[in-house]
């Protein structure tokens, strides 16, 4: 009889603390990210109260709008995604998933301190690279580490921790943002914060395993058993039983392929064209509203700091969607979860665009909010399963890739429709986007739950 798998036996443990705590030491990674990406919004009203930016834009290209500010970030995201996102696959998790953390947040620091819009932009692009290599890395790392039957819950909680950073650039945002401390503007203070993720980098490496997946892919198996045996012991520790015996399952089969002809080989070109549409055109309603609610409630009318305070009411709520996620993440097929909450974000967001009143706002705001923290959990865990180990990162990184490169596009496009049309018109857009996700995803898209990664694969 042959040894068990490193699949098998991770895919038979229980759940534990154990791996809560490794995951959660993976997420404050995760916090940091989306704190860095979050924080594009609410800057932005920082940018135009103090003359470095403008809501909208002359010209669809116009590096005076804010519109260039985000397409900055995006397109270093587009870079990172797309072309660095096979280090991870070559390297290992631990070791991108450090690397890129302390690479944007240096560059945040660094953006922090400049005073031109085009040298803000720069760094912002440098930043958005870092921040693309890291999106890719912990999907890829939590998926691998985790047993089949709650890798979306363990995805969910990692997303619980990453989007508490959400209320807190928030909370940071309405302190600093409306005042100058020590003869500098807040919105940089609000930067500066985010860069505190660089100490925290070399700190939670050397506590972290690495995906023993990934280290078996790679020829490794005696470190991979060691690391196995090791989250085993752990884990029985803590249950205080002997686990159960592990399924008697083949390995990951092994391809001559090249990552890149594998994508578009057979078995995953048709996952590879549906999950390129969806990325594409997720971002456009995930981020239209995300990233520009601070802006969109300026142009109602509604004062900064008044629309700050709105911003922090609805932010609050970010964990509480992740939560829910974690509820049903393994309960409720992973593609349906995607079409119910596309669906949901688009007729919300329609809705939103018609409110006037403080509690409209706040109630519609707050749905929306929920549904994009939950659609995000849904996300990150569909696409890492629907790839082998030692395409992962890669192919991940290149579907992935297009929600940021049609981000870049995103903030042009609704500075425009908010200059012609108001809000009514950015969701307009939103809603149209969601409503290709709910389609692409229902029709095209595979089942996943509770399926064996490398049953996935074959």
């Amino acid at each position: 009889m042959q040894p068990p798998t490193i699949a098998a036996r991770l895919d038979r443990l229980p759940p534990s603390r154990y791996l809560r705590g490794v995951v959660g030491r993976i997420s404050i990674g995760g916090f940091f990210e989306l704190y860095d990406l979050f924080m594009t919004g609410y800057i932005a009203v920082g940018f135009i109260n103090a003359g470095i930016f403008s809501a909208t834009t002359s010209n669809p290209f116009d590096i005076r709008g804010f519109a260039s500010f985000v397409g900055a970030g995006f397109a270093g995201m587009f870079l990172g995604t797309l072309i660095f996102s096979w280090f991870s696959d070559r390297f290992g998790r631990r070791a991108l998933f450090s690397f890129s953390l302390l690479w944007y947040s240096a560059a945040t620091l660094v953006m922090a301190f400049m005073k031109n819009a085009a040298a803000i932009d720069f760094w912002r692009f440098i930043c958005g690279i870092g921040i693309g290599v890291q999106l890719v890395t912990i999907a890829s790392y939590i998926t691998e580490i985790t047993p089949k039957g709650s890798r979306g819950r363990y995805i969910a909680f990692s997303q619980v921790v990453s989007y508490c950073s959400v209320p807190c650039v928030a909370a940071v945002s309405l302190l600093a943002i409306p005042h100058t401390f020590l003869g500098l503007a807040g919105w940089r203070y609000v930067a500066m914060v985010g860069a505190l993720g660089a100490p925290c980098a070399w700190l939670l490496r050397s506590s972290l395993p690495e995906s023993p997946r990934w280290l078996e892919t790679h020829g490794h198996r005696a470190e991979a058993q060691a690391v196995v045996s090791e989250i085993e012991q752990h884990v029985s520790e803590e249950t205080g039983r002997e686990l159960p015996p592990p399924e008697q399952v083949a390995d990951e089969p092994l391809s001559l392929k090249s990552a890149w002809s594998e994508i578009w080989s057979q078995a995953y070109f048709g996952r590879t064209i549906m999950l390129t549409v969806f990325n594409a055109f997720q971002a456009i309603g995930f981020y239209g509203f995300a990233a520009w609610v601070p802006v969109l409630l300026v142009n109602k009318g509604i004062t900064v700091t008044k629309s700050l305070v709105y911003v922090l009411a609805i932010a609050l709520v970010n964990p509480l969607g992740s939560l829910i996620a974690m509820r049903y993440a393994d309960a409720l097929e992973r593609k349906w979860q995607l079409v119910c909450l596309a669906l949901t974000i688009a007729a919300c967001g329609l809705i939103w665009s018609q409110q006037h009143s403080a509690a409209g706002i706040i109630v519609f705001g707050v749905i929306i909010t929920l549904a994009n923290s939950w659609f995000s959990c849904a996300l990150h865990a569909y696409q890492a399963e629907l790839y082998p180990t030692r395409i992962r990162a890669q192919a991940v990184g290149f579907v992935y890739s297009w929600s940021r490169f049609s981000s870049i596009f995103v903030g042009f496009i609704i500075a425009q429709a908010l200059k012609a049309y108001g809000t009514t018109g950015v969701f307009v857009i939103v809603a149209t986007a969601m409503l290709v996700v709910a389609v692409v995803v229902g029709g095209f898209g595979p089942n996943t739950n509770r399926i064996r990664l490398e049953a996935l694969s074959q």
